[in-house]
């Protein structure tokens, strides 16, 4: 079993940077892949990045490559999401998910999610 607690969310203008951190329980998580999803108001969860349990692979989503870095501290039991960039479109709840899989993309493949944090990006 893991827990996911997310922080880092707020308000920031558009061009502003934010960092996302999730803390995850448990002496396991460096086995896990991590992930960052998104959900905007009416809109569908979709996903923002995944990291391999090595750190060694990243893999995101076309609307944030180059704006986002996602990273993991496995010593820390953290996982990060670094935000520069930001626009408005960016604006939703983030989540953050675990799992113990090799998939990355696949929002139906993680087991364990986080309660989400509030990200607002003003124009």
């Amino acid at each position: 079993q893991v827990q996911l607690v997310e922080s880092g969310g707020g308000l920031v203008q558009a061009g502003g940077s934010l960092r996302l951190s999730c803390a995850a329980s448990g002496r396991t998580f460096s086995s896990y892949v991590m992930g960052w999803f998104r959900q905007a108001p009416g809109k569908e969860r979709e996903f923002v990045a995944a990291i391999s349990w090595s750190g060694i692979s990243t893999y995101y989503a076309d609307s944030v490559e180059g704006r986002f870095t996602i990273s993991r501290d496995n010593a820390k039991n953290t996982v990060y999401l670094q935000m520069n960039s930001l626009k408005p479109e960016d604006t939703a709840v983030y989540y953050c998910a675990a799992h113990g899989g090799s998939y990355y993309y696949d929002i139906y493949e993680y087991d364990y999610w986080g309660q989400g944090t509030q990200v607002t990006v003003s124009s």
